[in-house]
């Protein structure tokens, strides 16, 4: 069985189910660094229109500074049930309002943390992307941390990838019923280019970058694999565990 790893690095990882191993479950990408590419259609021969496209970054008009998830599953509707805390500052221009991509969810609440408490935000969503209205103007040299709870369904999502990747769900559940038995139960992620924000609202861009940690409560009887280090586990009293993976700064 090979999975798939990573959203952003230049490498894939393979990993293997020997006989006797529990059950994998495999959450993994987010937006840890910025090595990743826009796909790109390959040139026919001779052809070279190509060089005349000018491809640019996307404008930046807020950074990513770290991305915190708590994420719960369920395997009968393939669904997500995630809270995220998202720290921010604008690039450059003072701003009253952020926009995050966040494709097909269902969005129960959004909140500024001030003081370890959470003040609720107005807010708009289309379906695709989360436009929220802050609390006050914040400068380029100010910090703020947003808390989203929410809900993926990520195979409810019709947008199509890129040409070298043309699914963009971001997040896969493969046989979460068990009604295949020689197919091991999983989910994992593929974020690659701009497919994050189906399973969790961000600034889905090839060139932001962020710190992430994640918490995953899963059957105690799954795997967990992310970025970063593992740093706690924790059964909890009704036959799941917690798995606490996290991204430190250097």
């Amino acid at each position: 069985m090979n999975v798939i790893q990573s959203k952003l690095f230049p490498f894939f990882s393979k990993l293997t189910m020997r006989a006797g191993q529990r059950p994998l479950l495999l959450l993994s990408g987010m937006v840890s660094c910025s090595l990743c590419l826009h796909a790109q259609e390959t040139p026919k021969s001779g052809d070279e229109t190509w060089k005349k496209v000018y491809r640019a970054s996307a404008t930046k008009y807020d950074d990513l500074v770290n991305t915190r998830l708590d994420v719960k599953f369920d395997y009968d509707k393939s669904y997500m049930y995630g809270k995220e805390w998202v720290t921010i500052k604008p690039h450059f221009y003072p701003t009253d309002s952020l926009s995050l991509d966040a494709k097909g969810m269902d969005i129960h609440e959004v909140a500024i943390v001030k003081e370890g408490k959470n003040a609720p935000l107005k807010y708009d969503y289309d379906g695709m992307v989360l436009r929220i209205h802050l609390d006050k103007t914040y400068k380029y040299t100010d910090k703020y941390t947003l808390y989203i709870v929410y809900t993926s369904k990520p195979n409810e999502l019709k947008t199509k990838g890129s040409a070298a990747i043309t699914d963009a769900r971001g997040l896969y559940f493969i046989n979460p019923k068990g009604e295949d038995k020689d197919k091991p139960t999983q989910i994992w992620t593929q974020g690659e280019t701009e497919a994050n924000s189906a399973w969790f609202p961000t600034i889905d861009k090839p060139n932001q970058k962020t710190t992430e940690e994640i918490t995953m409560t899963v059957p105690a009887k799954y795997v967990t694999l992310s970025n970063g280090k593992l740093v706690d586990q924790k059964l909890n009293g009704d036959g799941t565990r917690t798995d606490h993976w996290k991204i430190r700064r250097k």
